[in-house]
């Protein structure tokens, strides 16, 4: 059972459009895993749709006159029988990913994502979204059968949400869905027996609490 769930706040953000697109896909991620999630982001929606078309707000702008416009011509040439040129629709996206040998489906907002590049070291296998958004990188982690990652904590804020398999550390085992957010405050060393595929947004690298060597310094780079 799900037990870690996105804000309120983050929730009703999404919904209005104001979220970075790392924290959208997060957020539309574990709705599409979390129905009692799904349920609120859809009256949020309602609500800021009512918000954007209500009389005060609906203003008809140069856009609208575009909008209009075209669809002006193009119920033109249908009513003067002209052919309209179509738009070529692309193939859909893959539902699944493969990473270290094991197929994984993917959230409906993450299947454009399918195509990257994995670094691994180990247990661990990272490959990062292009979303180009400065400091923080938003990723896919892999970690292999009775994987685990060093013990650490976050120089800065951490979401991870749970897309298959399972993990566990010092707070509590976590499930598919599971949307976890950590910061500097918190400490943990992540284990898994049976592997697992995470989505997971940072805005700062880790900071390891045992040990110093040039193996967990890589490790942090792989998985930032």
């Amino acid at each position: 059972m799900i037990k870690y769930h996105p804000s309120e706040a983050l929730l009703e953000a999404h919904a209005a459009g104001e979220l970075p697109a790392s924290m959208s896909i997060a957020v539309a991620a574990h709705c599409e895993l979390c129905s009692c999630c799904a349920d609120k982001l859809a009256h949020y929606e309602a609500k800021a749709a009512e918000s954007a078309f209500s009389d005060e707000s609906v203003k008809h702008t140069e856009a609208n006159a575009e909008h209009d416009a075209l669809f002006a011509e193009i119920m033109a040439s249908i009513i003067s029988g002209e052919s309209v040129p179509m738009t070529k629709v692309s193939a859909s996206p893959s539902t699944e990913i493969e990473v270290a040998g094991e197929r994984y489906n993917l959230p409906t907002a993450l299947r454009r994502y399918h195509h990257l590049g994995w670094s691994s070291i180990g247990a661990i296998s990272r490959a990062r979204l292009p979303l180009n958004e400065g400091d923080t990188r938003a990723s896919l982690l892999h970690i292999g059968m009775n994987g685990s990652v060093p013990s650490h904590t976050h120089k800065g804020m951490e979401v991870t949400l749970l897309l298959s398999g399972h993990f566990e550390d010092e707070h509590d085992k976590y499930v598919p869905g599971d949307f976890i957010v950590l910061d500097g405050s918190n400490h943990h060393t992540p284990q898994t027996h049976d592997g697992c595929l995470c989505y997971t947004v940072a805005d700062a690298p880790l900071h390891f609490t045992k040990g110093v060597s040039q193996l967990l310094n890589t490790i942090g780079r792989v998985i930032y």
